[in-house]
């Protein structure tokens, strides 16, 4: 596992638990991304509320430097896209991935391509993230300019950037590129599998899954211990999706256990992680008015049949039991959010169970979580708490924010 590359040497990354000491993250700054929400296109683009731009800057530039200060290197995705874009091969798949939607039409499409070619790695950068409004083209002027309304985008803004986590996911040393479900978000993990096949600090990079293949989203998968992955099946990632990942982990040697867990399919639980993160290596915090109905499907590899990945699919148990069971501990101790169902409620869609742990017994939270956050931290769990007011109207907290790139192992 990695921390930051001293020497000359080429970096090292990967993964294998939720809690080890955090060497790298990688997290996107908001931009000019955000500032295309409007009260007519955010629910499309799954943002809550429109954000105050300045203030989640400001809130997010608070959150990295907590984590530097505690010794995490920090790398920004738009800095990656950048310098990725240097590369006419990724130039060429990001513009002809970007203007392949049917709704631009051949007369747009033939001149946005070469306005995108001649644009530096800064402005495509921009372009690709920020997206093309109608009224700012100079070119291409045609049916489709005359009958789409003049702030319409030609090309869409990606606003859920911000939120790192869902687009990819290391398992040890391999990076899975995952399958976003929503169409407001298909192209951000185009642009990070871009970023991790042909970016030079990610060179030789092993890598799993990919954005064309069934639904799986980073946000439902937990790496509860080495080699015990949960995957949270609901509104976001599909059990095909769930079935495929663990062919692929398993195939690879990166897990021997996969607990596939149902959760419902509603925004307020969209990811396992809105139900419950670790703090420590046998301490979750959970969102007690589901704990009691919370199950696992166990799933591992049919003993004997290893080359050809049959898979055996356990019995549904009560998630709890099935994940200390998976992890080899008497016990997963539940630390819940809220004092009672009503705060819980609250806690829990202001992400109350969406930490991150920078080290076992170290954690990053949202500080206006209060209840949340003196369980915690009557659990023995320090809690770095940061402010979110702005940040969480997209639905989403530290963890949903953050793409651990390196972890040391836990020790």
């Amino acid at each position: 596992m990695s921390t930051n590359p001293t020497n000359g040497e080429r970096p090292t990354h990967g993964a294998d638990s939720e809690v080890g000491p955090l060497g790298t993250v990688m997290l996107h700054r908001p931009g000019d991304e955000l500032k295309r929400l409007t009260p007519r296109n955010n629910d499309r683009l799954l943002f809550d509320g429109i954000p105050w731009v300045a203030r989640a800057q400001d809130e997010h530039d608070a959150f990295a430097e907590a984590l530097r200060t505690r010794g995490v290197e920090v790398l920004y995705l738009m800095d990656l896209l950048t310098e990725t874009m240097a590369s006419e091969q990724a130039r060429d798949h990001a513009i002809t991935t970007a203007i392949s939607s049917l709704h631009l039409g051949d007369t747009m499409r033939a001149w946005l391509g070469p306005m995108l070619h001649e644009a530096s790695p800064e402005e495509l950068a921009t372009h690709l993230t920020a997206g093309v409004r109608n009224d700012e083209v100079r070119g291409g002027f045609g049916l489709v300019t005359s009958l789409l309304p003049s702030d319409d985008f030609l090309i869409d803004p990606l606003p859920n950037l911000l939120f790192t986590r869902d687009s990819s996911v290391w398992v040890r040393d391999h990076v899975t590129i995952t399958s976003l479900a929503m169409p407001a978000r298909s192209r951000e993990t185009q642009l990070t599998e871009l970023i991790y096949s042909l970016h030079p600090r990610f060179a030789g990079t092993p890598r799993l899954h990919g954005w064309r293949n069934e639904h799986v989203e980073g946000g439902d998968v937990l790496l509860l211990a080495p080699g015990v992955l949960a995957i949270g099946v609901g509104e976001r990632t599909t059990p095909a999706g769930a079935e495929q990942l663990a062919r692929e982990v398993f195939g690879a040697g990166l897990a021997h256990t996969v607990l596939a867990v149902p959760i419902a399919q509603e925004r307020a639980t969209m990811h396992l992680d809105t139900v419950c993160t670790m703090v420590d290596v046998d301490k979750i915090v959970m969102y007690p008015n589901v704990a009691d109905s919370l199950t696992a499907y166990a799933v591992t590899v049919r003993e004997g049949d290893s080359e050809r990945l049959e898979l055996d699919v356990a019995e549904a148990e009560h998630f709890l039991i099935a994940a200390a069971k998976a992890m080899g501990i008497d016990t997963l101790h539940q630390i819940d959010t809220g004092l009672d169902p009503v705060t819980a409620e609250r806690e829990q869609w202001d992400d109350g169970n969406n930490t991150l742990a920078i080290a076992p017994r170290i954690a990053v939270a949202y500080e206006r979580n209060d209840e949340t956050n003196d369980r915690l931290e009557d659990a023995g769990i320090e809690v770095l708490r940061i402010a979110g007011s702005e940040l969480g109207s997209g639905r989403g907290g530290p963890r949903c924010m953050s793409c651990p790139i390196s972890r040391a192992p836990l020790g």
